[in-house]
């Protein structure tokens, strides 16, 4: 028999573990991500280019005629229009020219019409056989001399008018003046001296050298009609000057093996000055259907480069091939599909292979938060509309 003490002893122990155990363990909690499907967009792919910009026309003014110069109209750097006057050379010498050749006209003239009263009179007289035929072909050689002396005379006074009208040097195109080279007083030689130059403003050229790859990858593709540019000069963020490229040489550099190109651009208040440094996004011609995820979404493996998708709640890895960075977007050119669940946020906790709670995001530049810079709407060439990006998972 059990005693009375025993039966207790045998509780107080039961007592006392029961007291001393432990709650079982809650079940822990799987990492979170944030997941979305990629961004489906219409971009169109660009290379990048630099070169200068230069003037449409540029001329040297110079004088056509010697002689000093008498006065300047024009302030340096000033804008001017085309046929407004500069330079105005002394013209009396000119003047003077022209009057003699005048004079000298008038001299022919008188000499004409004598020789044309002889002529008559010798036909008349011939006829009567009054004097030879010998005679009245002299005479009418006279008149035919006489005739030339007239042209010759009539064309000097034309030169003389145009030698007087180079005294006034106009502007032969509108654009932004220079400095002038000479100030009044000065003698200029004919077609040699420099006074100023002019170049024009508006449109402007953008010069650039492309090289052969460039131009065989457009052939291959069928895309040398590329022409739409945009521009970002030194000092901008913004690719805000548009164009389009208008010439391509017909021959490659044989030292660098680059063919120049050439982009017209728009520049109606005269801010872009030739000579200055740009770069230019030359555009392809036929955009494509892209996928776009934010840049912190791809991973480096080595040497290989990767997103994590979520298939149900398990991490799952895939190898992509990112092309060009848009405003914090990244092209994928190959490695994931359109309905993938990509992890946008909280790579930190996905591995491969790992179960998480995903949570539903939406693709945005920055979805951790973290912005090295301002960010901007992705922005496509003109004419070229967005594609409507699918449903996001719920």
């Amino acid at each position: 028999m059990i005693s009375t003490k025993t039966l207790a002893g045998v509780g107080l122990l039961s007592a006392l573990f029961a007291g001393c155990s432990k709650p079982p363990a809650a079940p822990q909690a799987l990492p979170g991500v944030v997941a979305a499907t990629p961004l489906r967009q219409t971009v169109a792919d660009w290379d990048d280019y630099a070169g200068r910009f230069e003037a449409v026309d540029t001329v040297e003014v110079r004088p056509r005629v010697s002689g000093a110069i008498d006065s300047v109209h024009f302030q340096d750097g000033q804008h001017v229009r085309k046929g407004q006057l500069l330079f105005v050379i002394d013209s009396r010498p000119f003047d003077a020219q022209l009057a003699k050749a005048r004079a000298d006209l008038a001299g022919t003239r008188a000499t004409l019409a004598n020789a044309d009263a002889e002529l008559k009179r010798a036909e008349a007289l011939v006829k009567d056989h009054l004097i030879s035929q010998t005679q009245a072909d002299l005479r009418s050689a006279t008149q035919l001399q006489a005739a030339a002396a007239q042209a010759a005379a009539e064309a000097a006074v034309s030169t003389a008018q145009l030698n007087l009208s180079f005294t006034r040097i106009e502007a032969p195109i509108s654009g932004r003046v220079s400095w002038r080279r000479l100030a009044p007083g000065n003698l200029v030689s004919a077609d040699s001296t420099l006074l100023t130059t002019i170049v024009s403003e508006d449109p402007i050229r953008f010069l650039f050298d492309a090289p052969e790859s460039a131009l065989l990858k457009y052939r291959r593709a069928g895309d040398e009609q590329a022409s739409q540019v945009e521009i970002q000069l030194q000092d901008e963020t913004d690719y805000r000057w548009k164009g389009r490229v208008d010439f391509l040489d017909n021959t490659l550099d044989r030292s660098s093996g680059t063919i120049r190109a050439r982009a017209t651009v728009a520049n109606p208040k005269g801010f872009i000055t030739p000579g200055m440094f740009g770069h230019l996004r030359l555009y392809s011609a036929k955009p494509f259907e892209a996928l776009l995820v934010p840049d912190e979404a791809i991973v480096t493996d080595q040497t290989r480069q990767v997103v994590y998708v979520v298939v149900g709640d398990q991490v799952q890895q895939k190898v992509v091939q990112p092309g060009r960075l848009l405003n914090g977007l990244r092209v994928i050119r190959s490695g994931i599909e359109p309905a993938d669940q990509v992890v946008i946020s909280g790579m930190q906790r996905a591995r491969p292979g790992r179960k998480v709670a995903v949570t539903a995001g939406t693709v945005t530049a920055f979805p951790s938060g973290v912005s090295l810079g301002e960010t901007s709407t992705l922005k496509l060439p003109a004419g070229q509309k967005p594609a409507s990006p699918p449903p996001q998972a719920k």
